[in-house]
């Protein structure tokens, strides 16, 4: 029986998640902030699981598979996408380096997972002057979908279509699914507004900002509208009916949540279904407002998944773990086509100086 280990960076949370074929062995959350100063944390609940057959890592930005002992300081570089600058005023930029080199030292069976522009059954014409098209985490959310959806219809995952709205703590991804295969997507920095993060920028505020620290990238969203930038998002839904700022912060969300969707479902318009999942989804008020907003595309409900604690996105890496591993989710792999996956994540920029941006050495 195969033994595998999923893991979500979340800006908010590290989730880990174990399989063990269909059996869960582990189910645990840890504060992204306590791991930032203490990443020993992760390494020890992975090694009290020993042994395992796999563990798909905190691949950020992703990689092709590429097992921890062997990643290079560039590759590490390239799944971060930091700069030495930011390096010291973010404290989860600073700790996800921690994690990855503890990683990469720890001898345990850890392999780095794909995003979203990554993966061959991406249409290179969409992945043009493209980044973000869903993080790795991202990715793996959407792969519990496919799962989700295949034991929810009673279909084969190659069956599986629909659009995929992960709204988390800080970013929302949209994410589209083709006869279980990932097609397209819009990442939490490309897209839809997030609680924290404003999504896509527009061009002329990037020119005017310069040569901004990442942690810009996790500003101008719903908490940030509403002049509130550390209240929880319950405390923010509560107030929308007497603050006006709160009201104008939840209404541009949801109104932009319905336009990334709708873009999503120009190229799967035979969606069977729109998923919802993340931290947003636990209030069951804007669960509500989604939900009656996007059901004129196609019927929405939210994720159910099969852990208690850990979020969709470990659920979906301890899924893929297992199934790369040749455990009994090999066929959910191989549908997605995830061991089909090539190149970074710069190589399709068209911009000036984009070769040059591809030949850069991040200072270290």
């Amino acid at each position: 029986m195969i033994r595998a280990i999923g893991i979500d960076p979340g800006t908010l949370s590290f989730d880990v998640c174990g399989l063990e074929g269909d059996h869960l062995f582990l189910d645990r959350t840890i504060s992204s902030a306590e791991l930032a100063t203490k990443p020993e944390v992760l390494m020890d609940i992975l090694h009290l699981a020993a042994p395992v057959d796999m563990i798909v890592g905190p691949s950020g930005y992703g990689l092709p598979w590429v097992r921890a002992q062997d990643i290079t300081s560039e590759q590490m570089k390239l799944m971060v996408l930091s700069e030495e600058r930011d390096r010291g005023q973010d404290a989860i930029v600073g700790g996800m380096h921690g994690i990855l080199k503890m990683l990469k030292e720890s001898g345990l069976p850890v392999c780095f997972a794909p995003a979203v522009i990554h993966l061959s059954t991406v249409p290179v014409h969409r992945k043009v002057n493209r980044i973000d098209m869903g993080t790795a985490d991202k990715l793996c959310a959407v792969a519990l979908g496919i799962w989700d959806q295949s034991h929810h219809l009673e279909i084969d995952y190659r069956e599986t279509s629909f659009i995929y709205v992960e709204l988390g703590g800080a970013f929302t991804a949209v994410i589209a699914v083709e006869n279980g295969k990932v097609v397209d997507g819009l990442g939490g920095t490309a897209g839809c507004m997030g609680y924290l993060s404003s999504g896509a920028m527009d061009g002329e505020l990037a020119y005017l900002l310069g040569s901004f620290h990442k942690e810009i990238l996790c500003s101008g969203g719903v908490a940030y509208i509403a002049g509130k930038p550390e209240a929880p998002p319950e405390e923010l839904m509560a107030l929308a009916q007497s603050d006006a700022r709160c009201r104008l912060a939840w209404e541009a969300f949801l109104e932009g949540i319905v336009k990334y969707v709708a873009a999503e479902m120009s190229i799967v318009p035979s969606s069977r279904e729109i998923l919802l999942s993340g931290r947003l989804c636990r209030i069951g008020e804007f669960t509500h407002k989604v939900i009656r907003r996007l059901s004129s595309f196609a019927p929405v409900r939210k994720v159910k998944g099969f852990a208690r604690v850990a979020k969709e996105a470990a659920q979906g890496a301890a899924l893929i773990a297992e199934g790369v591993a040749g455990g009994s989710h090999k066929k959910l792999v191989e549908v997605m086509g995830l061991c089909e996956t090539s190149g970074t994540v710069l190589d399709h920029l068209y911009v000036k100086d984009a070769e040059a941006l591809r030949q850069k050495r991040f200072d270290s």
